[in-house]
């Protein structure tokens, strides 16, 4: 065989190997054929997040517990509900992450009630979860120049969230609430250090939405009660949540 003829047949071998694995993405992410990840498999599960957190809002919004105490624990379910559709045990990341968002789901259910004690064991439950997602984190392979680059907003974030809310926080919650921002913080370093790899982008803006989010949940806890918090703070939270289960379906 010649050397024009060797280099024929290796041209075409990376032709078909590039035809096979561009036919394998696009059936993973549903641009093809259905798959378990088509937008019909899918679709139940963002009318069911879409729905209920339209209808958490609203029920904030005026007050009304009973749509709450329906609606808050519906909307948890729906993110948890996508990690599954998208094979989150399948890898060690969707795992990890998974036990993140079912921590996440209880810290949801607690924080419907108003004691004090009630949003503590909320606070440890997402703190929990907090850490979990960075464990998942650290299941990718990390780029060490974006960790660097992503600790500097995440000290920021942690300096200007401190100088605001220490005048209002009290007693346990001294203690609580910083321990929490540093873990915060912890999480979205190595979320930053996820990028470059596929679903990066995702990870980044679900780390980052549910950390504003919080933002909300602290300003109604510490603050004010204004029923402006979860205009915007409820349907952030809920959408990164829901981005971070998307994720998983990168990592199998």
């Amino acid at each position: 065989m010649t050397s024009s003829q060797v280099i024929c047949c290796e041209r075409l071998r990376n032709i078909a190997w590039t035809s096979r694995t561009t036919k394998t993405y696009l059936t993973r992410y549903s641009l093809l054929a259905s798959e378990p990840t088509s937008l019909a498999t899918l679709a139940p599960v963002l009318l069911l997040s879409l729905l209920s957190v339209s209808g958490l809002v609203a029920s904030d919004f005026q007050d009304f517990k009973g749509g709450r105490f329906a609606l808050k624990p519906l909307a948890a379910s729906a993110f948890i509900w996508l990690a599954v559709l998208l094979d989150a045990p399948q890898s060690n990341y969707g795992q990890w992450l998974l036990f993140g968002l079912v921590l996440c789901a209880a810290g949801d259910v607690l924080l419907m009630f108003e004691a004090e004690a009630a949003f503590l064991a909320g606070l440890v439950a997402f703190l929990c979860g907090h850490l979990l997602y960075a464990v998942a984190f650290t299941q990718l392979p990390l780029n060490t120049m974006a960790i660097a680059i992503a600790c500097l907003p995440a000290l920021a974030l942690i300096v200007l969230v401190l100088f605001w809310l220490r005048p209002y926080l009290q007693g346990l919650m001294r203690a609580a609430v910083p321990a929490y921002i540093i873990v915060i913080a912890a999480m979205l370093v190595f979320a930053g250090g996820t990028w470059g790899n596929a679903g990066s982008l995702l990870i980044l803006c679900g780390a980052w939405g549910f950390a504003f989010s919080d933002l909300a949940v602290a300003r109604r806890q510490f603050v004010s009660a204004d029923r402006m918090n979860g205009l915007w703070g409820t349907p952030l939270y809920f959408g990164s949540q829901m981005l971070l289960a998307a994720s998983v379906a990168w990592q199998l």
